[in-house]
């Protein structure tokens, strides 16, 4: 029973109860003003079947939080497992990046423990892939359309590199920088992967294309996974692609993802991960607007609101592609 996640069922069973009571009493309070209010046994029904919801779900949460959860967190002492080898091959995702690949790629490449800087180009229609090239980059064509198998290649081609032990996998178009690296680095001996955070307010540039709702939203969606897998560490932020992975994780990692899954793949590796037990740490890095136009989720609220959605879909019950 320890393995189940009371702590996730029980929050989203006491929001339901929540929402289906504010719900009731909207109605209620029409039907009042102008009907004289709903047919008695019909309000109190409602009333009662969510104030159920609400405490059955704080029943379940309190199990998890107050029985199972010290079993949860027992674990070794603070672990500190320096890698190793420090230098690092960057790949970065790309598709339509004209405008800002030159740039990221310079960005990446001069930073002292990169190695390498593998740009992954999926069917991009303009010149990507020459800028890339010209800039310094090794050049890999992804033909499988979807952000899951642009990223999933990326981190294929990274751990292909035997003389770096780390890969850290980002986005071509500017909105993360490589300075960040010296951060990543000093919370990869205690992890096997570090996940970049864009929730700190102060490390946000004022305009971004993530907007007020998508900051929240994915807030959100970040605790429903810390929900499911309480105990293994706290989480902020499930879209963000900038990380940073040792190679032997990822090894075993990969084979258990799924590439066809699209936009919501970075909460699916995350998932993924934690219920491998890979040792997983947030590390906050900056943000910034975006060279060119966004392709991915972040192209308006409805459409990020779709992600979202899949995404609780997937933490809650199973990833799927659809």
């Amino acid at each position: 029973m320890r393995s189940l996640p009371f702590l996730l069922y029980g929050v989203l069973l006491a929001l339901a109860g929540f929402a289906v009571f504010v719900l009731v009493a909207g109605f209620d309070g029409v039907f009042t003003l102008f009907s004289g209010g709903w047919p008695g046994h019909l309000s109190e029904g409602a009333y009662v079947s969510s104030g159920t919801a609400v405490w059955a779900g704080i029943v379940l949460a309190s199990l998890d939080v107050f029985l199972f959860l010290p079993e949860k967190r027992r674990k070794p002492l603070v672990t500190f497992e320096p890698p190793g080898a420090t230098d690092l091959t960057v790949v970065l995702t790309a598709y339509n990046d004209q405008e800002s690949i030159g740039q990221a790629v310079a960005d990446f490449r001069s930073h002292a423990l990169v190695r390498r800087v593998v740009v992954v180009d999926n069917n991009s229609a303009d010149g990507t892939s020459e800028v890339a090239s010209r800039s310094g980059a090794v050049v890999v064509q992804e033909t499988k359309p979807g952000y899951g198998h642009c990223v999933f290649r990326a981190l294929t081609e990274g751990i292909g590199y035997e003389d770096t032990k780390l890969t850290l996998l980002c986005e071509g178009d500017m909105t993360y920088r490589a300075y960040d690296i010296d951060k990543f680095m000093a919370y990869i001996p205690h992890a096997d992967i570090v996940n970049g955070t864009r929730i700190v307010e102060q490390l946000r540039a004022v305009r971004t294309q993530l907007t007020t709702f998508m900051y929240y939203g994915n807030f959100f969606v970040a605790k429903l996974l810390e929900a499911k897998h309480v105990g293994k560490g706290t989480f902020t932020d499930v879209g963000t692609t900038y990380k940073l992975c040792r190679n032997d994780s990822l090894r075993t990692l990969l084979p258990r993802l799924n590439p066809d899954i699209n936009l919501e793949f970075n909460a699916h590796f995350l998932d993924t991960a934690l219920a491998r037990g890979f040792r997983l740490v947030e590390c906050p890095v900056t943000f910034h607007n975006r060279v060119g136009v966004s392709k991915g989720g972040n192209t308006s609220n409805l459409r990020a609101l779709t992600v979202g959605l899949r995404m609780m879909k997937g933490i809650v019950f199973s990833w799927s592609s659809r």
